[in-house]
C-alpha cells in the first residue's frame, strides 16, 4: 500500500474515535496520526516504538510530545501497544481499517458536483433535553462538507448520502431523521447565491488559500528522501481536512476566483513528486 492510505476517523458513540475536524493540522497528534494512516497498514500494521519516535521527530515533534499524542490516539481506538520479537511497538485496532479505507477514497478520489448531479437533504427532530446531541449532530454534518439550510434542515451533494447514513446512525438518530434525494432545487436569486448562503465559502477558501500558501514552492525543490518525507507529512497533514469541508460544489456557482481550482492540482503535484520519496525513507526508517 501507499502513503495514499490516510487516517480518517469519526467520533462514533461506540468506537470513541476522533473525525478529521477534530484535529488541528500541524499538532502532534494531527502528524501522528496522518503517519499512522499512511504507512501503518503498509508496514503490516505495527511498527516499532523507535521507528515511530524517529519518524516523528522528523516532522519536527519531540519525543515528550509524541507520547502525548500516542496516549490520546490509542485512547481514541487507533493504537494499541503490542510487543513483537521482543520489540516494544504498536499495532493499529482492527476497528480503525474501515475508517482508514474510507479516508483514502475521500482525500485521493474527491469527488465533484455537476450542476446536473442530485442533492441529499437531511431533516430531522431531536427534542432540546437532548441539545447535546443535536451539537454533534450538526458538527459531524459540516465536517463532511453538508451546508445548512435551516437549523434542522442541511443539505449536501447526492454522492455524500452513505456518509451521512453512518453519521445517522453512529449517534442512534437514524430514527429522528429524514433523507431526500431531489433533482431541482429552486432558491430565489438562483443557486449560486443559495450556496453562498447554506456554505461558509470564506472558511473553506481560506483552507485553500494557506495550503496554497504553505505548500506552493515544495513542488519546485529538490528534496533527500528524509526531506520529502517531512515536506510531504506536512502537506498531508496540511490538507486532509479540505476535501471533508470542501463538498466539491460545481464552479459555476463559486467565486470565480475560487481557489481550490490551484490548490487541488497542488496538491496532486506534491504527491507525484514527494509520495515514493517519502515511502523510501519510511522503509530505511523501519528496516
Amino acid at each position: 500500500m501507499t502513503a495514499g492510505q490516510l487516517t480518517t476517523l469519526s467520533t462514533g458513540r461506540g468506537n470513541g474515535l476522533l473525525d478529521e475536524t477534530d484535529m488541528r493540522p500541524g499538532s502532534a497528534t494531527s502528524l501522528l496520526r496522518t503517519i499512522i494512516g499512511c504507512y501503518l497498514r503498509s508496514l503490516g500494521g505495527w511498527i516499532t516504538s523507535a521507528a515511530l519516535m524517529e519518524l516523528m521527530t522528523t516532522v519536527g515533534v519531540n519525543q515528550t510530545r509524541t507520547r502525548t499524542a500516542i496516549l490520546r490516539v490509542r485512547g481514541k481506538g487507533l493504537l494499541a501497544a503490542e510487543t513483537r520479537d521482543g520489540r516494544a511497538g504498536y499495532a493499529l485496532e482492527p476497528a480503525a481499517l474501515p475508517r482508514l479505507a474510507r479516508g483514502d477514497r475521500r482525500i485521493y478520489s474527491p469527488r465533484v458536483m455537476s450542476a446536473t448531479d442530485h442533492w441529499c437533504l437531511i431533516s430531522y427532530s431531536i427534542p432540546e433535553s437532548q441539545r447535546q446531541l443535536r451539537h454533534q449532530l450538526r458538527r459531524r454534518l459540516s465536517g463532511i462538507g453538508c451546508g445548512t439550510v435551516s437549523a434542522a434542515l442541511w443539505i449536501c451533494p447526492e454522492y455524500l448520502t452513505s456518509e451521512v447514513e453512518d453519521i445517522l446512525s453512529d449517534l442512534g438518530v437514524r430514527r429522528s431523521a429524514a433523507i431526500f434525494l431531489v433533482g431541482e432545487t429552486r432558491f430565489d436569486g438562483g443557486l449560486e447565491r443559495a450556496v453562498e448562503q447554506w456554505w461558509d465559502l470564506p472558511s473553506i477558501a481560506a483552507r485553500h488559500e494557506a495550503f496554497l500558501s504553505g505548500y506552493g514552492s515544495l513542488s519546485s525543490e529538490e528534496l533527500t528522501p528524509r526531506q520529502a518525507f517531512a515536506g510531504w507529512i506536512g502537506c498531508l497533514d496540511a490538507w486532509r481536512v479540505i476535501p471533508y469541508v470542501d463538498p466539491g460544489l460545481p464552479a459555476v456557482w463559486l467565486p470565480t476566483d475560487w481557489p481550490g481550482k490551484r490548490s487541488i492540482p497542488l496538491f496532486a503535484d506534491l504527491r507525484e513528486r514527494l509520495e515514493d520519496l517519502s515511502g523510501r525513507y519510511v522503509r530505511h526508517v523501519t528496516s
